[in-house]
């Protein structure tokens, strides 16, 4: 499938074409799942990896913003305990 999308990925601008491969990294870091799946349509497969991947980054980063808000939160209030 890779193979297939390598005139679009040509034809993306330079500072793109690192995303675009990354998206295919997160494909590839499922495969084994992909495969016990088996779905007629591998595209299926392969937009549920990437979709898994950008929500475990979502969910990483939505972690570390409450963090960081716990911690601003503590700074301003000089009662809070630490």
């Amino acid at each position: 499938m890779e193979s297939r999308w390598s005139d679009y990925r040509r034809a993306l601008r330079r500072g793109d074409r690192a995303a675009f491969d990354r998206l295919f990294e997160h494909a590839r870091a499922h495969a084994d799942a992909a495969g016990v799946q088996n779905h007629q349509r591998v595209e299926v497969t392969v937009l549920v990896s990437v979709a898994l991947e950008q929500q475990k980054r979502l969910d990483d980063l939505e972690e570390r913003v409450d963090h960081l808000e716990d911690d601003l939160n503590a700074e301003d209030d000089p009662n809070a305990d630490r």
